[in-house]
This record gives C-alpha cells, sequence and structure tokens, in this order.
C-alpha cells in the first residue's frame, strides 16, 4: 500500500474515532459558535485549553505523517511580570495569633498611632513560564521540519512579544515551515500589514519567504481547514482545526462550566455577539 493510499487511510480513521468512539456521553451541548468560541479567551480558561489543543493537534497529526515524520511537543520557556499573579505561599516565617479568651490592644495601639502611610512601587517577580508548541521532525534526519504555534496572551504583548518574536526570527532563518495559530481577539497581531479580521492563521513555508498565506476569518465563521506544509517535494497534510475545537469542547465538558449569562472576556462585548447570536446565546442574551 502506498503511502498516499496509508496517509488517506489514516485520515478517515481518525476522523471516526474524533467524531463516532470518543465523544463524550455526558455532554448536552456542542460548541454553540460555528468557529471560534470566545468564551474560551478568558484567562480562567484558556492555558488548559491551549495545551489540550497543542496535544489534539498532536494526536491528529501522527497517524498522517507517520512513517515518515515525527511530531513532537516541546515547550519553550519565558519570563514575564503580570499584576494578576497567582502565587503559591508556604507557610509564615512569623505567625501572629490571638487567644480567643483574651483581648486584643490592637484597636488602642493604632489609636495612638501618627505615622501616616504613603504609597510606594515594589518590583513584580518575574515569574518562569512554559509554552507548549509542535515540531514536526523528518524521521530519518532529525531535522524540524515545521514548527506549529499556538498563540498565547502571553506571546502577543510585553517581554513574552519580545522573546516569541526572536523565536520566531529564529525560525523565518531556518529551513523550517512555521504554521502560527492566533486564536485570540486580543493583542496584537504580528503582521506587516493590517488585517480586519478576529483571527488568524499563518502559514510560512521556508521555500515561499517572504511570501506566505494568511487565513483570517471572524467569529461566524467556520475555522478554516489549513495546510501543514512538509518537505517541498513531499504532498501536504491538513489540519482541521474546527473538528479539533469542537471535540474538545465536547471531550472537556466546556458545557458544563461556561456561564453565557455573563459578558464574554475583553475585548469582546454582547454588542459584537449580536453579529452572530447562536441559540444559548440568544436564550440567555440581557438584552433579549
Amino acid at each position: 500500500m502506498g503511502i498516499a493510499k496509508v496517509k488517506r487511510v489514516s485520515h478517515w480513521l481518525t476522523l471516526f474515532t474524533l467524531f463516532f468512539v470518543r465523544r463524550s456521553p455526558y455532554s448536552v451541548m456542542a460548541n454553540p459558535f460555528p468557529g471560534m468560541n470566545p468564551y474560551l479567551e478568558q484567562p480562567d480558561y484558556w492555558s488548559d485549553f491551549h495545551n489540550q489543543l497543542v496535544a489534539a493537534i498532536a494526536r491528529y497529526l501522527v497517524p498522517q505523517l507517520l512513517p515518515k515524520y515525527r511530531v513532537v511537543m516541546d515547550k519553550w520557556v519565558y519570563s514575564t511580570t503580570s499584576s494578576n499573579l497567582t502565587v503559591a505561599l508556604g507557610r509564615p516565617d512569623v505567625a501572629v495569633q490571638q487567644r480567643p479568651d483574651v483581648d486584643s490592644p490592637l484597636a488602642t495601639m493604632m489609636a495612638r498611632s501618627t505615622v501616616k502611610p504613603v504609597q510606594v512601587q515594589i518590583p513584580l517577580p518575574i515569574i518562569e513560564r512554559r509554552q507548549a508548541y509542535l515540531q514536526v521532525k523528518d524521521l530519518a534526519t532529525q531535522a524540524v521540519v515545521t514548527v506549529i504555534e499556538v498563540l498565547s496572551p502571553a506571546n502577543k504583548q510585553g517581554k513574552g512579544r519580545t522573546q516569541y518574536e526572536a523565536k520566531r526570527e529564529q525560525v523565518f532563518r531556518s529551513l523550517s515551515n512555521l504554521v502560527e495559530i492566533d486564536l485570540l481577539r486580543a493583542g496584537q497581531s504580528f503582521l506587516l500589514q493590517p488585517h480586519d479580521s478576529h483571527y488568524r492563521i499563518l502559514i510560512s513555508r521556508a521555500a515561499q519567504l517572504p511570501q506566505a498565506d494568511l487565513y483570517g476569518f471572524n467569529l461566524a465563521t467556520p475555522i478554516p481547514t489549513v495546510p501543514l506544509p512538509l518537505r517541498p517535494e513531499e504532498g501536504e497534510a491538513e489540519l482541521p482545526l474546527q473538528l479539533l475545537v469542537d471535540q474538545l469542547y465536547d471531550e472537556l465538558g466546556y458545557d458544563y462550566f461556561i456561564d453565557y449569562e455573563q459578558d464574554p472576556p475583553p475585548p469582546w462585548s454582547r454588542q459584537d455577539l449580536n453579529s452572530f447570536k447562536p441559540p444559548a446565546i440568544n436564550e440567555t442574551s440581557p438584552s433579549d
């Protein structure tokens, strides 16, 4: 059986598994949006969704690319500071406790104090973060043929953006292709020319630089199936991102804990969602 036929069989077996074998029996509602779900962009959900999507892409591609290519998940490290940090605290070195049967003199001491506080700034800690991405490697040479990135908020702002831009430049200067998936409306895009779309997928083929293919799409548009470039002499695989996003929404039970009565995360607003109102959004919208 030829490689092309093996790829076609593997492709349809994967689709069958995603739709029929692995569908959760507990989900009561599918993704109510035809494309990307903007509620997944909020910080409480994005980190987990990002990691799950990267893993789902890898699982989908493996049967398509074997036996010539290997799909490897790796992580790049970047540092950032944030005013919204979640810090794990250990036990304090000194604990101040009060016996329940003894009155505290604290109120009297505060009343006698004449020292007034002043506002000062303290340096925020530098946080080291890790972000998963995928590499498609030639199994024979171990050369990185294609890099697949799913952008996160840190990639699009502050020091994290600067560090990601440096990594991006390294890919462009190499012989590797780049698939850059931006499913976040917030943040500044990396395009040289403005492009009026909510979401973007960039397909950069090393052999065609500086030209690249941009897939721009909006809230009411299904996420396009995009090509996965390999070696120039090889055919290209396909990446059905909408299928994978919908499958994750079902498998991970987002329907149970996303509250569509709440406003979507910024920069989205209820008015933005009026251009496309899924049934569930219609029912819970305050304007209805």
